[in-house]
């Protein structure tokens, strides 16, 4: 589920290459889709190279995500600069393969800034289900459990960087909260969350445990599909 490796980009939104569902296009060139996210609290907009093309015209900020996006599907080098300057923070070469997905985000401290990679699991959830995932990408919280509140713990002992499978949760709204890993301490409350049947969800923790304004501890969820 997890490659930890280098790559931070929100690429090829404005070289419109179609639905993001296609597989080929007309010329057979294959795609696999990328959804991107910056998920580290402390670090500026970024500006995405695509072997060495910049490809994004606004920078990418804390903590949006790009929603999916086509890539070819072969080994693409990125990098990750600075907005507005040469300064690359992140460079690597990285293989898609066809036909499938991915979530990327940028995370960790600005000093510390790393890509995480998740392959992403789009089937379709059973009647009446959602599919949600808790991704830990808070740097200095601790392990954490993510509980119904009042009620059972859904995902335990998730360390930073953790990402759990796509789980059945049965639609409705929810009221979360996330704990201490192990105890009844709650680090954060995730009032009212809808889950709509049919659909995919991702809820990340973000920010830094003791931070406040824009960087503070909190929570995002992402819509997959």
């Amino acid at each position: 589920m997890k490659m930890k490796l280098g790559l931070s980009f929100m690429a090829l939104l404005l070289l419109a290459l179609g639905s993001c569902t296609k597989n080929t296009d007309t010329n057979g060139m294959m795609y696999a889709n990328v959804n991107v996210t910056h998920a580290s609290p402390d670090a500026p907009g970024v500006d995405l190279l695509v072997n060495d093309t910049k490809v994004n015209a606004s920078a990418l900020g804390y903590p949006n995500s790009t929603g999916y996006l086509q890539v070819e599907a072969k080994s693409n080098n990125i990098k990750v600069n600075v907005a507005g300057t040469a300064t690359t923070v992140i460079n690597a070469t990285l293989l898609f393969e066809p036909g499938k997905n991915y979530s990327i985000f940028a995370v960790d401290s600005v000093s510390k800034i790393s890509p995480l990679v998740l392959s992403d699991d789009l089937s379709a959830p059973a009647s009446g289900k959602a599919h949600v995932r808790f991704v830990h990408l808070s740097p200095n919280a601790p392990a954490v459990d993510v509980a119904v509140v009042g009620g059972p713990v859904v995902f335990s002992n998730q360390s930073f960087k953790d990402a759990t499978a796509f789980t059945p949760l049965d639609a409705g709204n929810y009221n979360l909260e996330v704990r201490v890993a192990g105890t009844s301490t709650v680090a954060l409350t995730l009032p009212t969350i809808s889950l709509a049947a049919g659909k995919i969800y991702t809820v990340f923790a973000k920010g830094f445990l003791g931070a406040t304004g824009t960087q503070e501890l909190g929570a995002q969820i992402i819509t997959n599909k």
